[in-house]
């Protein structure tokens, strides 16, 4: 399933509410715990990360140029 940033706000505003029931659209889902919840929003940052490096929004490894320099002796 393609999660959305709405996706992630949701779960995130409900563990911050200390609700475990949340709504998107016109599904509710009840966890069974704040364990579940953490995991469900790890999950949905993850598949998130993942779209956005398939899509090119998200770069690959940084780069790093290095510089020495030397008086020239």
């Amino acid at each position: 399933m393609a999660y959305t940033q709405a996706h992630l706000d949701a779960l995130e505003a409900a563990l911050v509410k200390g609700e475990k029931r949340v709504t998107f659209g016109d599904k509710t889902v009840e966890y069974r715990s704040v364990e579940e919840l953490q995991a469900a929003i790890r999950a949905v940052k993850r598949d998130l990360f993942e779209q956005a490096v398939d899509t090119g929004l998200w770069p690959g490894a940084p780069r790093q140029i290095r510089v020495t320099t030397g008086k020239g002796f």
